[in-house]
């Protein structure tokens, strides 16, 4: 959750590389599709690492080639609504590793009304996952709660838990914080 230009998309390069270099090669990036060939770009010039933009056109190739789309040699890189239309597939796929960026988009996973957040919760839901945001939180806590339930749906239990320990005047929040610290970063430039 470090602020905007401080290298969340270098820091999980570093990580993506590493799982790389131990052969741990099923790995997936999920970000909006604006961002796609920039995570491509990022990981080919600074990391020296293979890419592929899974996209519809993509997919179809790939299928007509008698090629597994995701089984591409290379760090496969999806928008977040191409995700949600392969969720199925994604969800029954063995990924070593899973990047969300802008997972603050992802916010409100927990609720069903929520198509997009809640297929991407069950398609990632067993591989270990990165999640990147410069803005963690906007409105509610409810926010983190719902982006720690994409890491772990039963960290913080039911919604109605969760609300009840941190949603009042008099809540803990040196709790949450100590909850969260095991899997939660966060810089800012000062």
């Amino acid at each position: 959750a470090d602020e905007v230009g401080l290298g969340k998309t270098i820091e999980a390069g570093i990580v993506i590389c590493q799982f790389w270099a131990e052969r741990k090669r099923q790995l997936l990036v999920i970000c909006p599709a604006s961002l796609r060939k920039q995570w491509a770009q990022e990981l080919e010039d600074k990391f020296n690492l293979p890419t592929h933009v899974l996209d519809a056109k993509a997919y179809r190739e790939a299928r007509r080639s008698g090629r597994s789309p995701l089984n591409e040699k290379a760090v496969l890189i999806l928008s977040m609504n191409y995700a949600n239309v392969l969720r199925e597939e994604l969800k029954s796929f063995t990924w070593d590793l899973v990047v969300i960026d802008e997972a603050h988009k992802l916010r409100n996973a927990h609720q069903s009304s929520n198509k997009i957040g809640q297929a991407i919760r069950f398609a990632v839901e067993d591989p270990r996952k990165i999640l990147l945001t410069a803005t963690p939180l906007q409105n509610s806590l409810m926010e983190l709660y719902g982006m720690s339930s994409i890491i772990d749906e039963y960290m913080f239990g039911e919604p109605a838990v969760f609300r009840s320990l941190y949603g009042g005047s008099d809540a803990d929040l040196n709790d949450l914080k100590i909850r969260l610290k095991g899997f939660c970063k966060r810089t800012l430039r000062k």
